[in-house]
């Protein structure tokens, strides 16, 4: 069962890669340093570390789905 904590929900749009807000600063709109094609990559089984360029917060993205970043780092209370 994935953790859903450990979420976080994207959209692509444009070939861009944005979330809704930062799981950190709570900045809204965020455009990831992220591309559409490495998202395969990572549900393939590579890591991905990823700075969120808001803030400069880190985690590492290991693994995707249609809508959600799975992550090492609890970024919601359950």
């Amino acid at each position: 069962m994935i953790p859903f904590e450990r979420t976080w929900p994207y959209d692509i749009i444009m070939k861009d890669v944005y979330v809704a807000s930062c799981p950190f600063c709570g900045k809204d709109n965020v455009l990831l340093p992220l591309r559409p094609r490495e998202l395969s990559d990572i549900h393939d089984g590579k890591k991905k570390l990823l700075v969120f360029p808001c803030c400069r917060n880190r985690l590492t993205v290991v693994d995707t789905d249609q809508d959600y970043l799975l992550t090492d780092t609890v970024l919601r209370r359950a």
